[in-house]
């Protein structure tokens, strides 16, 4: 007697299906039907609706004189109110990391005092508004009227207290308490065993900070520290309120003299989006440098991306040819 489970169907298990000659039957091939997204159609179409009506408004808009934009946009004096954007940036960005620096090695003390002081000067500059701190910083002579440092230098603060002073202290102190918590971030971010190998070869604390803990830290605090040096070209704008004369405030001059107030508005958003632009580039190329250490393959750059994308067409062409 055979039991009924000794035998398999032959249609139970398709792929030993054979034909009539002995021959085996090749599995028939899954037709795979992709799911269409109807409702992505649907809102691209509407966002592209809503953005061609956006452009088609302004570009129709009577009272914009197109033409006064680009005849403003390399002028003499926007020139040169960018050039003061792009200085007072760079050196209130180099003011913040130094004293940001500082600070972060300041709360990671074990001393209580430094520690202490460094945690109050970043609750104040992080807890009140840019434009107040540089509106404080410009009437600074109401409270200190003469700047008395003994033997040193003694002069009067309005002389003392100029709008670049101003713009530089008010930009460059208020960045130094953001980047005490990208720097402090960056450094816990080091493995302490770091620290007592470095302590065990008989490495001081302050040779252990700059050979050892920096470097490792630095892959962490580039990429925020981009991100700063970026939102400083934006914020730069607020120096206006002490009279410096930077981007913002000669295209403003210029569009009240000429009443071309919206066209000289667009001329300073066109140098913003062109500054920031191209330090979002060095930015990209600064983060791809010091993540060669903790990537086992670098992101490929743009150029990389179009060469690479260039040889796949020209590959398909070949083989359809």
């Amino acid at each position: 007697m055979t039991d009924k489970f000794d035998k398999e169907p032959a249609d139970a298990n398709p792929s030993a299906a054979v034909s009539k000659e002995g021959g085996s039957i090749p599995p028939e091939a899954i037709k795979a039907i992709p799911v269409r997204h109807y409702g992505r159609w649907v809102s691209g179409v509407i966002v592209l609706a809503l953005v061609a009506l956006l452009v088609n408004a302004f570009a129709t808009a009577e009272k914009i004189q197109w033409d006064t934009v680009g005849n403003y946009v390399f002028d003499s004096t926007v020139l040169a109110g960018a050039g003061r954007t792009l200085l007072i940036s760079v050196l209130a960005m180099i003011m913040g990391v130094v004293l940001g620096v500082i600070l972060a090695v300041m709360r990671l003390s074990k001393n209580p005092v430094t520690s202490w002081v460094a945690w109050v000067y970043i609750w104040f500059f992080r807890g009140t508004p840019v434009y107040v701190q540089l509106l404080l910083w410009f009437n600074l002579a109401l409270i200190f009227p003469v700047l008395n440092l003994g033997p040193i230098y003694k002069d009067e603060m309005v002389d003392v207290m100029t709008p670049f002073m101003a713009a530089l202290l008010g930009l460059g102190l208020n960045e130094a308490a953001y980047m005490a918590e990208i720097c402090r971030a960056g450094l816990m971010a080091v493995d302490e065993g770091q620290t007592e190998a470095s302590h065990a070869l008989g490495m001081s604390h302050a040779k252990t900070l700059r050979r050892i803990v920096i470097p490792q830290a630095m892959r962490v605090i580039v990429p925020p520290t981009g991100n700063e040096f970026i939102n400083m070209l934006k914020t730069s704008s607020l120096v206006y309120a002490v009279t410096y004369n930077e981007l913002l405030r000669a295209t403003s001059t210029i569009g009240s003299t000429s009443y071309a107030v919206m066209e000289m508005l667009f001329v300073a958003c066109i140098w913003y989006l062109v500054m920031t632009s191209v330090f979002s580039v060095f930015q990209y190329y600064l983060e791809r440098h010091y993540a060669r250490g903790s990537t086992r393959s670098l992101p490929a750059t743009p150029w990389q991306k179009i060469k690479a994308n260039m040889l796949g067409l020209g590959r398909e062409r070949g083989a359809s040819a």
